[in-house]
């Protein structure tokens, strides 16, 4: 009971510190917003932050599968921001990111496929383990957040 305690407390600061960062940059203005514009078109945006919608509905799976130590639904939650996301993104936007999005944004993929196969197959990496992982991939994204936004 402790352990569960414990690791809920981890991921709801986890959650807690997302939410922080992206109300701090929701809050900026253009002209204070020093972020890299990705130069996406109308389209390109909508899809583009589609897609960051689902890589948060997966976060949201991979806790709430911790949560219950569901390792199957963890799984699932993670590998839909897994590669198959990365390769499905379309080439006109893909053409447009620079390569230091693209040093944040591979790695990040590969990371919820990391999850993936641990929850899978690693009954040695416990959730506490699969917890620490999602907390280290949430910083890769609050890392891309901060970097570049999606205008």
């Amino acid at each position: 009971m402790r352990q569960i305690l414990s690791r809920t407390r981890l991921v709801v600061s986890l959650i807690f510190l997302g939410g922080i960062t992206a109300m701090a940059h929701a809050d900026t203005t253009d002209s204070a917003d020093t972020r890299i514009s990705l130069g996406l078109t109308q389209s390109e945006r909508a899809e583009f932050l589609a897609q960051m919608r689902q890589m948060l509905t997966s976060v949201e799976g991979i806790v709430s599968g911790i949560g219950v130590e569901d390792r199957e639904k963890i799984a699932v939650a993670a590998r839909n921001s897994g590669n198959r996301m990365a390769r499905a993104t379309p080439a006109s936007v893909r053409a447009k990111l620079p390569q230091a999005f693209k040093d944040l944004g591979g790695p990040t993929h590969m990371a919820f496929e990391e999850i993936a196969i641990r929850a899978e197959s690693d009954p040695i990496f416990d959730t506490d383990g699969l917890t620490k992982l999602t907390g280290e991939t949430m910083r890769q994204c609050i890392a891309c957040h901060a970097l570049f936004r999606a205008d």
